[in-house]
């Protein structure tokens, strides 16, 4: 494994972005850290699959909106003629339907941030694709604090692909519930008497509105018609559209989710 973070092995990181602001504001922020360094910085989809074919970089930070050549078009292009010279890739946008995100994956991205995004969580999840562990050194923020960056951000991407919209209430109440199920899955036997009163008592709120929210929230994801969606994240055929799961149902299966792949 590369030595990367020391004197001699930098992380090569290329920004692709074509907002100048958030561009610049992450090239501020990694030129302040000892273990990267900015291999070079574009607007444009042409520019940037022409600066990687004459250099090495490690991974590339990119929006899909570029101008020239999309994310998409830029990937798909890089793909072949980059082949094993091709970055890790770790999009940023503020593009967050399902199709995006879907179709940055199966085109090989290694990770889809939604914007805004916080600096520090960007740091870590450049290690991440890259396999590298951070040294207590090189870590910008604590364990418990990543962890719990890693689960809200997967939590949200099970949002936007159900259909459960950011500006509802009950979307930061189903988040927390969800979240408290992972650390706690004992208490989901406890939904009305420990789940909804630890949230209602976080948000200062009461847990009769905490329960209507939440399933407002579901019967927003069931009629927007996104149930196959959710049958595919759970990898079997779990609802249809005349079948709707109670709080507690959906709550555990996205738990248990989670947990699955390792953020418990």
């Amino acid at each position: 494994m590369e030595n990367f973070g020391s004197e001699n092995k930098k992380i090569n990181l290329f920004i692709a972005d074509n907002n100048d602001e958030n561009r610049v504001e992450l090239i501020s922020y990694f030129k302040g850290l000892q273990k990267y360094n900015i291999a070079g910085q574009s607007r444009d989809g042409f520019e940037t699959l022409e600066f990687l074919k004459k250099n090495p970089v490690d991974v590339l930070i990119m929006d899909i909106v570029l101008s020239g050549l999309d994310g998409f078009e830029f990937i798909e292009k890089a793909k072949k003629t980059l082949q094993n010279k091709l970055p890790k890739i770790i999009i940023t946008s503020c593009l967050s339907h399902s199709g995006f995100v879907n179709k940055a994956l199966s085109l090989g991205v290694s990770y889809f941030m939604i914007k805004p995004i916080e600096t520090k969580v960007l740091d870590s999840r450049i290690f991440d694709v890259l396999g590298l562990s951070q040294t207590t050194d090189l870590k910008q923020t604590n364990f418990k604090s990543m962890k719990t960056k890693v689960v809200e951000e997967k939590i949200s991407n099970v949002f936007i692909t159900v259909g459960i919209p950011a500006h509802i209430k009950g979307y930061q109440f189903l988040r927390e519930a969800i979240k408290l199920a992972i650390e706690k899955p004992e208490i989901i036997n406890s939904i009305t008497k420990r789940l909804y009163p630890s949230i209602a008592e976080k948000f200062e709120t009461s847990s009769s509105k905490v329960e209507r929210a939440i399933r407002h929230a579901i019967e927003v994801a069931w009629n927007r018609g996104k149930i196959e969606n959710i049958n595919n994240i759970f990898g079997i055929k779990v609802y249809n559209q005349n079948e709707k799961p109670t709080n507690g149902e959906f709550i555990a299966l996205v738990a248990d989710k989670m947990l699955m792949e390792g953020f418990d």
